[in-house]
């Protein structure tokens, strides 16, 4: 069925499209009875103004945008994508803001397409998310003067607005609870050092073991179930295993879970497990993960926030989060030995 037009609607009033215009818009030009007979003609054959015609006269989209660099397979597996999509969604929808989402390959096509977006008034402005070490979407949004808010650390932000976590109080939190715990050889899965935050997360782990007099260090995975399976297989089957171990995603933390099971190595007797992000996932493994619970949704809403106020010409400040509690769980405890105990020698000792 054909979308009823400004057209159709200046045929059955009897009037010109310019008059539709007006009247539908608000303008002065139209007398008080045919703007009348106009909107019921609008109404009663369901006219509604496209999102593109509506750009062009007002100047605004009422949309903003968010783009992934990541494969496509791990938004449907990554609880803290989906938790924060929710969050940046529930602000929008009660203020009748859409969100454009797509996915890209890599950050040329994140540039393009902020490029395209910007010049066709598809959004009015756009979130920025898994910042990079010296992130080149950073400038080029900036010279495109498009409205951003980073969801990341604001020291890799320039001059947008950004809304991310204190790396060193968080890991604060975990080195001491660990040491409290007697753990002396610690760990960290982490999500990559092409990522700021995972960078951020490296540094201030290892710095605030020293503090503590652990011995700790970090290795790379890519927030994905297998390398972080990987990773642990490797951590567990040194030669001096950590006692502990720190995983930058749920999804990767739960990975490691299974395979320290598979291994024979007990949780947390042998190796207690920690997660940088709760969910779900976290509370339905067996044991359930120790975690770091940050409220997700909420670091969206205010993200949502904060860009409707830059969009509308205010100037947010860039926020902390607010301090992520240790949701204490079944996979962590004091410090065990993460000895590896063979199929057959399980066997023979059960």
């Amino acid at each position: 069925m054909k979308r009823p037009t400004i057209t159709d609607i200046a045929q059955r009033a009897g009037v010109t499209k310019a008059a539709v215009s007006f009247a539908l818009n608000g303008q002065p030009g139209v007398s008080a009875a045919t703007r009348e007979r106009i909107l019921a003609i609008a109404e009663e054959i369901g006219f509604q103004p496209s999102s593109a015609a509506r750009a062009l006269t007002a100047g605004k989209s009422e949309a903003f945008g968010l783009v992934i660099d990541r494969p496509a397979r791990t938004l449907g597996i990554e609880p803290f994508l989906m938790q924060l999509i929710s969050g940046i969604q529930a602000d929008l929808a009660a203020h009748q803001v859409t969100l454009l989402f797509t996915m890209t390959e890599d950050a040329d096509a994140e540039i393009e397409l902020y490029r395209q977006w910007w010049a066709q008034r598809r959004v009015d402005g756009v979130f920025v998310v898994d910042l990079r070490v010296d992130d080149r979407r950073i400038p080029a949004i900036e010279k495109l003067r498009m409205p951003a808010v980073v969801i990341g650390s604001p020291r890799g932000a320039g001059t947008l607005p950004a809304i991310g976590q204190d790396e060193r109080r968080v890991v604060d939190a975990v080195i001491r609870h660990l040491a409290g715990q007697g753990h002396q050889r610690i760990a960290r899965v982490g999500g990559g050092s092409a990522y700021l935050h995972s960078v951020l997360r490296r540094d201030a782990f290892e710095a605030a073991a020293a503090m503590a007099g652990l011995k700790a260090f970090s290795v790379e995975a890519d927030y994905t179930a297998e390398h972080g399976a990987q990773a642990t297989v490797s951590l567990l089957g040194a030669a001096e295993p950590p006692t502990a171990i720190l995983y930058d995603s749920d999804v990767m933390a739960a990975a490691g879970l299974g395979v320290a099971q598979r291994m024979g190595v007990s949780v947390p007797g042998g190796v207690s497990i920690i997660s940088w992000d709760d969910s779900a996932l976290c509370e339905l493994m067996h044991p359930a993960l120790t975690a770091l619970h940050r409220g997700i949704a909420g670091v969206g809403s205010t993200a949502a926030r904060m860009l409707r106020e830059l969009v509308a010409g205010g100037h947010p400040e860039s926020i902390t989060e607010a301090e992520p509690t240790l949701e204490l769980r079944m996979s962590s405890g004091p410090a065990g030995v993460a000895e590896i105990i063979s199929p057959a020698r399980s066997r023979r000792t059960a």
